[in-house]
């Protein structure tokens, strides 16, 4: 007999164009005050969310790890570690934010596990166990030296010497995260099982951690060399040897697609799922071309994906227009999720602020996150506008901050935890010290501090989301570019009938901007942005003012 295919089911597209809210658990509520985040906290703090306007969240690992990268580091891809609960506490989890009209994704750290997974003891016992080929080993060169000239994003050889086996195996992180050989059947059916666990207790789609990664060359070939960078690509670290070469062989090799069609055929076997894949690649915008296209079978592969092209200091009116200009010509049909924060970078206000971020700038940032093709996602605290915090060396925990001090100070300053309170202790994180400490200059922007505020950026927030549901161009609609200036972004959105303008000055200083034809009766939309006047045949932005109007 052939065997048939699963059928596929119905899938309501949310996520196109939904907006996501991405909670890091060891921050946002201690509820059993041992000073880290938990998921009942989150549950109890969910009404936040809905509130705000999202339309899912995303929730970083809150598997079974020992915890040297914080959870990206799976001891057991299917439990819940204890310091965030049990799995009782998640299906409560989910059950409360569909109550509350909210999708729930979870992150799958699918490239590589913990050195504590039960997988890699088996592997790292002998060259003839059954899981011996479950992750990445290669024999020294004769000198002693790794196979090739691979290195870890956090520092150093890619590869990590083995006593027992008297091989060395590949991790493009911690060395405690050693890479699973995805050239394995067998490693990809266990991956697809685990996946498959949680699609079964109702969570309605994934967040792909580095999910370029999956794959290596076979050959092991070396990576050619690109030079020091200069510092002004947004996907580089300067400091960092890793952005020293170009990466053709290590990660984003083609057998990579076939699996994310595997992937995606399993996740549409569930009703309205979605995945959104994370892609560092030294040409992101290009792979994530790619990977939100048709596989080499003609078959989908992610849904979404996002680069690091907001994620660095750049924010000029010129860059965002070459970036937005070239993802239009490159991606296609293809559907960008746009991070401006998230865990692993400095935040938003800092960034793009500097040490006192201007109100205006963050709002402008806002308007122009959520009027882009594609779909926003916030990074927890970003509506209250809070800065990057400062996390003096002797309270760092994150082992990239440490490794790379001072120059790199890590990414601790963006994972403290969530202000609720301003005059609670620990902002009304939790009664006990918290992980991670809160930082003052936090206190002040507290979400009770804001709420009602007219005035706040969590008002503007909220506005701004609960506006956009209504606005079909914006959710679905397409994006062409209009003639921008050294100060000025400017481009349209257009869906069925609906055309919006956006216009938005990134700049501190006044600027005027020459109204297209048809303009002349635009009609402006009231969310709070504010900085714009149509006089004759201009638009006048004041500094970091912006319009989005109906065309």
């Amino acid at each position: 007999m052939t065997a048939h295919a699963p059928s596929k089911a119905p899938n309501n597209g949310w996520w196109r164009g939904g907006v996501i809210y991405q909670i890091y658990p060891r921050s946002y509520q201690d509820s059993n005050h041992d000073g880290i985040g938990d998921l009942p906290g989150i549950t109890q703090r969910l009404d936040h969310v809905a509130a705000l306007g999202a339309d899912g969240i995303w929730l970083s690992p809150f598997f079974k790890s020992p915890m040297k990268d914080f959870g990206y580091d799976v001891s057991d891809y299917r439990d819940v570690d204890p310091m965030f609960g049990t799995l009782d506490d998640f299906k409560a989890l989910v059950a409360r934010a569909h109550a509350l009209g909210l999708k729930v994704m979870i992150d799958q750290v699918l490239s590589h596990t913990a050195d504590q997974h039960p997988w890699f003891a088996e592997s790292r016992s002998s060259r003839t166990n059954p899981k011996a080929d479950w992750y990445v080993w290669a024999d020294a060169r004769d000198d002693g030296n790794p196979p090739n000239n691979w290195l870890s994003i956090f520092g150093g050889s890619a590869w990590q010497w083995d006593t027992g086996r008297l091989q060395y195996y590949m991790h493009n992180f911690l060395t405690s995260q050693p890479d699973l050989n995805f050239h394995n059947p067998d490693v990809q059916q266990a991956v697809l099982d685990d996946v498959r666990f949680w699609l079964e207790l109702g969570v309605d789609g994934y967040r792909l951690d580095t999910a370029n990664f999956y794959f290596h060359d076979r050959q092991l070939r070396s990576n050619p060399g690109r030079g020091q960078p200069d510092g002004e690509d947004p996907a580089v670290n300067a400091t960092n040897p890793y952005g020293w070469q170009r990466h053709l062989y290590d990660k984003s090799q083609p057998e990579n697609l076939v699996f994310l069609q595997r992937l995606r055929a399993l996740l549409d076997e569930y009703p309205h799922t979605a995945m959104v894949g994370e892609i560092g690649d030294d040409d992101g915008l290009a792979r994530m071309a790619e990977y939100t296209g048709t596989g080499p079978d003609g078959q989908p592969m992610l849904h979404m994906a996002y680069c690091f092209d907001l994620l660095g200091k750049q924010r000029s009116a010129p860059f965002l227009q070459a970036l937005f200009t070239r993802f239009l010509a490159v991606v296609g049909d293809g559907w960008p999720c746009w991070a401006l924060s998230n865990h692993d970078c400095v935040r938003l206000a800092t960034r793009w602020g500097g040490e006192q971020p201007d109100a205006r700038l963050l709002r402008l940032a806002a308007a122009m996150q959520m009027t882009l093709r594609g779909t926003p996602c916030i990074y927890q605290g970003d509506e209250l506008g809070l800065p990057e915090a400062d996390v003096a060396y002797e309270d760092l925990q994150d082992p990239f901050g440490i490794t790379m001090w001072p120059s790199f100070k890590g990414r601790d300053g963006c994972r403290t935890p969530m202000p609720w309170a301003s005059e609670a202790p620990h902002a009304g994180f939790g009664a006990a010290k918290p992980w991670l400490p809160v930082s003052d200059a936090h206190r002040p922007l507290a979400v009770d501090a804001q709420q009602g505020q007219a005035e706040s950026l969590l008002t503007f927030y909220t506005r701004l989301l609960h506006w956009r549901r209504g606005q079909p161009a914006l959710l679905h609609g397409d994006m062409a570019m209009l003639p921008g200036t050294p100060q000025v972004l400017a481009y349209t959105r257009s869906h069925e009938g609906q055309r919006l303008g956006c216009v938005f000055n990134f700049s501190d200083q006044p600027a005027t901007w020459d109204l297209p034809p048809g303009w002349g009766q635009a009609h402006p939309h009231d969310f709070g942005l504010q900085g714009a006047l149509i006089q004759d045949q201009q638009l006048v932005l004041q500094p970091w003012g912006g319009l989005v109007a109906s065309l």
